[in-house]
């Protein structure tokens, strides 16, 4: 029976404070997310991603970077990016930084490899954005060869050639790649066919419209021959937790309602809502905010509906202090955990 895992991502979110309007540095936002990481390890979480993004309101162009920096700070922790926007990375480059973080962390670096919600990669790195499902198929497809053969030859479309040339240093640890999806069919069907672990961001909408894809992807994992028993579907989302249920609820509403309008203005979305808040909180929906029991409870609900095997909770998504998102991990860890380690272990013993 596999250990059902909770961990944190983050984007390393750099917005202006709801009540002064100053914003902190990007040198401070990426030492907090060290003391981030520190914390979930002492917690006994399993699992910490950082998301490479490339705009102003992100610090973390460089999560390798950032997860190199906590490894001899930590003990258990599985460190990865979340996600390394690979359609706009060089392979050989990706797989270089994680092999370094794997020795580095002996063996706890993972890549959480996607396509990117955001764009602004493309341009900054010289790339075309008609391209943009080519790229990503073609470097997955290097990369993966660069992980399992120390000498590669490749010819693609998207990238000079590579004529049977080793790629160094080579890791002696695994080196997980999971494929992020944000909702689209070919996506999760790619995921299978490699035989790849499955990393679904649900931050909108009722976490059950995606059992579909998750049976697609099942479907397609067992018809191309790999063992069920050895699939892997991890699902974000959004979230915050507090001592109590009204704390959590009216400190994160205006966080997120900061990032959902900033993100929906440059993407044509309505202006977020309480309405839209609350019904995202609730037991189906695809927010998870609240105190312990009421995120634990929630989280074997997704559990129980989509069969998942890790969840990681997203925080922060607009500004938070350091000390409320330090708090939300802290919970995660020691209030959240047990409840539903407890659970899980009840339920395998009936």
């Amino acid at each position: 029976m596999k250990t059902f895992e909770l961990g944190i991502t983050t984007f390393a979110e750099v917005m202006p404070d709801l009540k002064t309007g100053n914003t902190i540095s990007y040198d401070e936002r990426i030492d907090q997310i060290v003391d981030e990481i520190v914390l979930a390890d002492r917690v006994g979480l399993h699992y910490y991603g950082i998301g490479e993004h490339h705009r102003k309101d992100f610090a973390a162009s460089s999560p390798h970077t950032i997860l190199a920096a906590a490894t001899r700070l930590t003990q258990n922790i599985k460190l990865g990016s979340a996600v390394t926007v690979l359609s706009s990375e060089d392979p050989v480059r990706v797989y270089q930084n994680f092999a370094t973080l794997n020795a580095l962390s002996k063996g706890r670096a993972e890549i959480m490899a996607g396509r990117g919600s955001f764009i602004e990669s493309f341009p900054l790195f010289g790339y075309d954005l008609s391209q943009y499902d080519r790229l990503f198929s073609e470097k997955l497809d290097l990369l993966l060869q660069i992980r399992d053969h120390e000498i590669v030859s490749y010819e693609g479309k998207t990238r000079a050639a590579i004529d049977n040339l080793g790629v160094y240093p080579r890791t002696n640890y695994p080196l997980p790649i999971h494929i992020a999806v944000g909702g689209t069919p070919a996506s999760v069907v790619r995921a299978a066919n490699y035989g790849l672990p499955l990393f679904l961001a649900i931050i909108g909408g009722y976490p059950r419209q995606f059992l579909p894809l998750i049976e697609l992807y099942k479907k397609t994992y067992q018809a191309r021959g790999f063992d069920l028993n050895n699939q892997c579907i991890s699902v974000h989302s959004h979230g915050f937790i507090a001592d109590t249920m009204e704390e959590a609820v009216e400190t994160y509403f205006p966080s997120i309602k900061q990032a959902m309008d900033i993100i929906g203005k440059e993407r044509g979305w309505p202006t977020y809502t309480r309405q839209t808040y609350d019904a995202s909180r609730s037991i189906e929906g695809a927010l998870f905010v609240g105190d312990p029991e009421y995120v634990a409870r929630k989280i074997l609900h997704l559990r129980k509906t989509l069969g998942i095997h890790r969840f990681a909770l997203h925080v922060p998504v607009g500004q938070l202090d350091h000390d409320q998102v330090m708090k939300t991990i802290e919970l995660l860890g020691t209030k959240v955990k047990p409840i539903i380690d407890q659970a899980i272990a009840l339920e395998n013993r009936s």
